[in-house]
């Protein structure tokens, strides 16, 4: 692979998977959460893109976002994001 050709595929792959350093109180939970919270974010984005291209119904998208969220809560929640720590 060419130099050109690495710095294109880095360059389309930022660009389709974007990520951003964490900034809050860092935890290895709330790393961990942020991260998930960025991919769901990007797959919430996917999805409306198809169903505003008339890929997918809206109830369709609904349902996979939806899925997304529970996904996402089962997350947290695995994660005690939130929750007052045990003493």
């Amino acid at each position: 692979m060419m130099p050109e050709e690495h710095d294109f595929t880095i360059s389309k792959a930022n660009f389709f998977y974007p990520r951003y350093p964490y900034r809050g109180n860092f935890t290895p939970e709330n790393l961990v959460f942020n991260s998930n919270l960025q991919e769901f974010a990007q797959k919430v984005g996917y999805i409306c893109g198809l169903q505003t291209s008339g890929k997918i119904s809206p109830e369709e998208a609904y349902t996979q976002i939806k899925k997304l969220w529970k996904q996402l809560k089962q997350a947290k929640k695995k994660l005690n994001i939130g929750q007052t720590p045990l003493e």
